[in-house]
């Protein structure tokens, strides 16, 4: 009986449960629209099932569970999300030929959580039944909150960040703790990170930082050539993929970033418009568009105004913007103090979660298995401090374990979580200097998953030094 109903075991039937409950049963729980599935409907074969709805009724007041089956690459938005939702569209023509039902994408999202769920608390455990059950706790208490969950029955590409970076973590640990690390399992901890790195423009940076950590698995396992010429074969391709990620991201996809960047982001508030204008080697006449963002209809310069094209989108870079902070230091002080306040928030609570038809008023959300989420938000402090601090003490802890390791597996399982760390770094800043103040509150969503995962880690690791400590104290006694 132990070996069946061992803590991963136990964990895999309740957050099943959970996720059962949440999104399969009962009233439809989905996140609503804010323009952005079109991007991914347009590739991936999709439309919307009414198209006489208003505009009202199919953003953000309401979530769908319905979508209509169409041609494919209508447009294409380049994306590892599109290898998932066409893979959900089939099965679900299979058994619904009129319509395509996103739950069968949200089942897909489920099994990649308890496949990453699993593996962290099999691999993770050692021989404590405390420490099992506190990690296997954190998992479903944190990662199968409704705030995660809802955005499984949906078009957004959050989710295929979520459950990547938690298989990607998971991964990267089984190779540290396998006697014999296989090849196959360092091609499903690649292709996690590809899955990972490519769901979202906005995550390619993470690209290059995992493929500089696989030139550490490289020599994990020094005696053997064809394993080393494996793992620098895969690094050199995450960092090839990640640059043309970038570089292939749509050109309008990258103005829209651009406009927010600059005038929503550094010109928004700006005490000195005309002055940062010219910083960034921009016209002064655009000042009229500081504050505005790219989807307002009553700018003073149409944002597709074919000018806007010779004296913004084509003059100014993210480069650009990034020297310009680098220069500014107190202002990306107070973007970073403005995306602190946003950066608590798991859920966008602009966004509804049911559908029209439950007769709730428009915008209405969930909080069922909310627990996490609402506890996030109200009570660990959204502040720059906070999170300076909270960062300060994890790499203190992080360099401490680093130094006490004396085998090349141990001190790549504590850079592992050094990566987290960094990852959630990027996640912080990418959005400012990406995409200025415009959503913040969705945008820092993959910050919010690594600093939930950097949390959880934390939580485990102090209750196995405190069972370490009495284990130690009960064998000296003897």
């Amino acid at each position: 009986m132990r070996r069946i109903f061992n803590v991963e075991f136990i964990y895999i039937i309740v957050a099943a449960s959970v996720a059962i409950g949440l999104l399969f049963t009962g009233t439809f729980i989905g996140v609503a629209d804010n323009g952005d599935f079109l991007r991914i409907m347009g590739t991936a074969g999709l439309n919307y099932y009414n198209i006489g709805e208003s505009y009202e009724d199919r953003f953000f007041g309401f979530s769908h569970a319905s979508f209509a089956y169409d041609t494919f690459f209508r447009g294409f938005y380049p994306s590892t999300q599109i290898v998932l939702v066409v893979i959900a569209r089939y099965i679900s023509l299979i058994f619904n030929g009129s319509a395509f039902d996103i739950r069968f994408l949200g089942a897909i999202y489920v099994v990649l959580l308890l496949t990453a769920g699993y593996l962290l608390i099999k691999y993770n455990k050692g021989k404590s039944l405390v420490v099992a059950s506190v990690l296997a706790i954190l998992m479903l208490l944190i990662f199968t909150d409704i705030g995660y969950l809802a955005y499984f029955n949906s078009l957004y590409g959050e989710p295929v960040s979520y459950v990547f970076l938690l298989l990607t973590l998971a991964l990267g640990l089984v190779l540290t703790k396998q006697k014999h690390p296989t090849k196959r399992m360092l091609v499903l901890f690649y292709i996690a990170i590809l899955f990972l790195v490519c769901s979202k423009t906005q995550n390619a940076p993470i690209g290059i930082a995992f493929a500089l950590l696989g030139l550490r698995y490289a020599w994990m396992k020094a005696d053997d050539i064809r394993w080393r010429k494996l793992a620098l074969i895969l690094s050199a391709a995450t960092f090839l993929i990640s640059i043309v990620m970038y570089v292939a991201a749509p050109k309008d996809f990258k103005n829209i970033n651009m406009y927010q960047t600059v005038f929503f982001g550094i010109l928004n508030g700006s005490p000195n418009v005309e002055g940062d204008l010219q910083a960034l080697g921009l016209p002064s006449k655009l000042s009229v568009l500081a504050g505005t963002n790219y989807f307002q209809t009553d700018t003073a310069i149409k944002q597709d105004d074919p000018t806007l094209t010779a004296d913004f989108y084509n003059r100014v870079s993210h480069a650009d913007v990034l020297l310009f902070y680098i220069k500014h230091p107190a202002r990306l002080l107070s973007k970073m103090e403005y995306a602190a306040e946003n950066g608590m928030n798991i859920r966008a609570y602009y966004l509804g979660n049911y559908e029209k038809l439950e007769g709730k008023p428009t915008g209405s959300i969930s909080f069922d298995y909310s627990i996490w989420s609402e506890f996030k938000r109200n009570y660990i402090p959204n502040s720059l401090w906070f999170i300076t601090l909270f960062f300060i003490l994890y790499y203190a802890v992080a360099v401490y374990e680093w130094l006490r390791c004396n085998h090349i597996r141990s001190r790549i399982k504590v850079e592992i979580f050094i990566l987290l760390g960094l990852i959630a770094i990027f996640s912080f800043l990418i959005p400012i200097i990406g995409d200025g103040q415009a959503d913040l509150s969705k945008h820092l969503f993959l910050f919010n998953v690594a600093f939930d995962m950097m949390l959880a880690s934390a939580v485990v690791w102090l209750v196995h030094r405190f069972c370490s400590i009495r284990l130690r104290r009960n064998d000296s006694s003897y």
